[in-house]
């Protein structure tokens, strides 16, 4: 990966990633077919990997409002500390014009079993009153996601800074918010 990083996809050569991976080029060859196909084992390994580390590992037992907040805050932190997979999603952003295939495979390692994921979660808790689970979804994440290209791939946090957990409070509050409702109802009664 840290070939890519370092010189992009078209200054990454098959030459180099043997020479850093201590390998001889037939070696690279003989696993990957060409760059290309080096590069998109790399992206579905990458999708994969951080797919399992925010929603794999996630803790989706309690209420709702403390999952969906263990959630968010899981995929920020874990977003925020790894420069690395920023870096990656730079290139990824960079290349997906020339290459849509590598972008689709990232969408579909990550971004869908994750979306997937979330939906049955939130499928499975009707009293969150939300009309379209799977678009309550992909605002979480969506946003999420929106949250790290702004402040911290797009280094925005010294022009528009803003707390992580202001964001996650609010995303907590907008999906549990007919549940609450409900709840301050009961309550009157």
């Amino acid at each position: 990966m840290q070939e890519f990083l370092q010189h992009g996809y078209a200054g990454t050569s098959m030459d180099k990633v043997a020479a850093t991976a201590g390998v001889s080029k037939p070696t690279v060859y003989s696993y990957f077919q060409d760059k290309e196909g080096l590069f998109q084992a790399l992206v579905k390994y990458v999708a994969q990997t951080r797919c399992q580390q925010v929603m794999g590992q996630h803790n989706w037992q309690g209420e709702p409002a403390e999952v969906i907040r263990r959630l968010a805050t899981n995929a920020i932190e874990t977003e925020l500390q790894d420069m690395d997979y920023q870096n990656f999603l730079r290139l990824m952003a960079g290349e997906s014009g020339r290459f849509p295939q590598l972008a689709q495979a990232f969408v579909e390692n990550l971004t869908k079993p994750a979306i997937e994921q979330l939906t049955a979660y939130l499928n499975a808790h009707s009293e969150l009153g939300l009309p379209d689970p799977e678009a309550a979804a992909r605002v979480l994440l969506g946003s999420t996601v929106f949250f790290i290209m702004t402040q911290s791939i797009m280094h925005g946090q010294a022009i528009m800074p803003m707390a992580p957990e202001r964001l996650v409070d609010s995303l907590v509050y907008l999906l549990t918010r007919s549940q609450t409702q409900q709840s301050d109802q009961a309550t009157e009664r």
